[in-house]
C-alpha cells in the first residue's frame, strides 16, 4: 500500500487510518471507533516503547563489552595462576629430589666412616705389632712397605671420599632451602592470584546480572511493542474492512469480504516474502512485502520496464510518478496492467491477472490487510486506474 521511506512512521499510520476513517464516515451513516487519535496514541506508544527497548538494549550491550573485558581479565589471572601452579609443582619435585639425594649422601658418608673405621681399626691392629714381626710376617720387604702403603693410601681415599660427600651434602642442603623459599614465595604469588581471581570473578558475575536485568527490559518492552502492533494491525485490518465494505455500497470495490492471505505466495522472490514486512528495499526503491514493491516485481518478472520510484512511490504516486517516463494511466482494465486504488493515504495497487467476460477483474497482491501476505481474487474493475506499463 505504501512506500514508508516517503513518509515518518510517526504519521504512517495515524495518516491512513484517518482517510480509511472518513471515507467509511462518508459511505455509511454508522461510525467507526477507529480515528486519527487512536493510531497516532498507538504510533506515540510504540515508539516510546521501542526507544525505551533499544535504550535498555544498548545499556545491556554496554555492560556486555564491559562483562567480556572483565572475564577477560580474569581469565589472564587464571591462566596466571595455572602457571604459578605449574611452578610450584616443579618448586617440589625439585625440593623432593634434592631431599632424596641429601638422604644418600647421608648414607654414603655413613657407609665411608665405617669403611674408613675399619681401616683405622685396621691399622691399629698393626701398629701393635712390632716392626720386627710385620717384617717377618712379610715375604719380602718390599711387601711390607706396599701393605704400609696401601693402608695410607685406602685412609686417605676415605677422608677425601668424606669430605667430598660432605660439600655435596652441604651444597644440596643449600639448594633445597632455595627451593623452599622459592616454594614460599610462589605460594604468596598464588594466594594472591587467588584472591584476586575471586574478587574479579564476583565483579564478573555482578555485571553479567546487571546485563542480564536490562536485557529483560529491552525484552519486555519489545513484546510490549509486538503487542501494541498487533493491536494497531487489527484495527487497520478494521479499517480496511471497513473501507471495502463502503466502496462496494458506492460502486467502488467489491462485496466487502477481503480474502485470508498467505505467506510468500505469487512467485514473490523468497528472499523477501519469507523475511519480516519492510525488512528490505527491492531494486525500485520500495519495501519489500508492500503491495507497491510486488507490483513491481511481478511487472518486471515480464520483462517490462518498472522505473525508480525514488521516494515517490506510494500507491497513489503510481500514476504521476510513471507518466513521467512515458507509462500512461487510463480507467480501462487490461491483463498485466497495475490497477491503483485509491484507498486511505496511501492508495493501493494490484496486478491485474485477467479481465472477465463479466467486467469484474482478478487481480493479486500483497499486504492488503497490512500483513504482508500475498492473496488473489476477483473484484470489481470499477473506481480504479490502471497504469499500462
Amino acid at each position: 500500500m505504501k512506500l514508508r521511506s516517503t513518509t515518518p512512521v510517526s504519521e504512517s499510520f495515524a495518516a491512513k487510518a484517518a482517510s480509511v476513517a472518513c471515507a467509511v464516515l462518508m459511505a455509511i451513516s454508522t461510525p467507526i471507533a477507529i480515528g486519527k487519535t487512536a493510531f497516532a496514541n498507538y504510533d506515540a506508544q510504540i515508539n516510546a516503547a521501542q526507544q525505551e527497548a533499544n535504550a535498555n538494549g544498548a545499556q545491556a550491550a554496554e555492560i556486555g563489552r564491559m562483562a567480556d573485558t572483565l572475564q577477560a581479565e580474569l581469565d589472564q589471572i587464571e591462566a596466571q595462576k595455572a602457571a604459578i601452579i605449574d611452578q610450584i609443582h616443579q618448586s617440589e619435585a625439585r625440593r623432593d629430589k634434592f631431599a632424596s639425594d641429601i638422604k644418600d649422601s647421608e648414607v654414603k658418608i655413613a657407609d665411608n666412616k665405617k669403611a674408613l673405621g675399619n681401616t683405622i681399626t685396621d691399622m691399629y691392629v698393626d701398629s701393635s705389632t712390632s716392626t720386627l714381626e710385620m717384617i717377618a710376617s712379610s715375604k719380602t720387604i718390599g711387601d711390607f712397605v706396599d701393605k704400609q702403603a696401601q693402608q695410607s693410601a685406602v685412609q686417605n681415599k676415605l677422608d677425601d671420599t668424606i669430605d667430598k660427600i660432605a660439600a655435596l651434602k652441604k651444597q644440596l642442603e643449600e639448594q633445597k632451602q632455595g627451593v623452599e623459599r622459592e616454594l614460599t614465595n610462589q605460594e604468596a604469588q598464588r594466594k594472591q592470584l587467588a584472591d584476586k581471581e575471586a574478587e574479579k570473578a564476583a565483579i564478573v558475575e555482578e555485571t553479567r546480572g546487571q546485563e542480564d536485568a536490562y536485557r529483560q527490559k529491552a525484552n519486555a518492552k519489545n513484546a510490549e511493542v509486538e503487542r501494541l502492533r498487533a493491536a494497531q494491525a487489527e484495527e487497520n485490518r478494521r479499517a480496511a474492512a471497513a473501507a471495502a465494505a463502503a466502496a462496494a455500497k458506492s460502486g467502488g470495490g467489491w462485496s466487502g469480504s477481503i480474502p485470508a492471505g498467505t505467506p510468500g505466495g505469487g512467485g514473490y522472490p523468497g528472499v523477501w516474502a519469507n523475511a519480516p514486512l519492510d525488512a528490505y528495499i527491492d531494486p525500485w526503491g520500495l519495501y519489500t512485502r508492500e503491495c507497491v514493491s510486488y507490483a513491481a516485481w511481478k511487472v518486471a518478472s515480464t520483462g517490462r520496464f518498472v522505473p525508480h520510484f525514488g521516494g515517490a512511490g506510494n500507491a497513489r504516486q503510481w500514476p504521476s510518478t510513471v507518466a513521467a517516463y512515458g507509462i500512461q494511466s487510463g480507467s480501462t482494465p487490461r491483463a498485466g496492467s497495475v490497477a491503483m486504488w485509491p484507498i486511505g493515504y496511501y492508495g493501493h495497487v494490484m496486478y491485474v491477472e485477467s479481465v472477465n467476460a463479466d467486467g469484474t477483474i482478478t487481480v493479486s497482491d500483497y499486504n492488503l490487510e497490512w500483513d504482508g501476505l500475498y492473496r488473489k481474487y476477483t473484484r470489481s474493475a470499477a473506481g480504479l486506474t490502471y497504469i499500462y506499463f
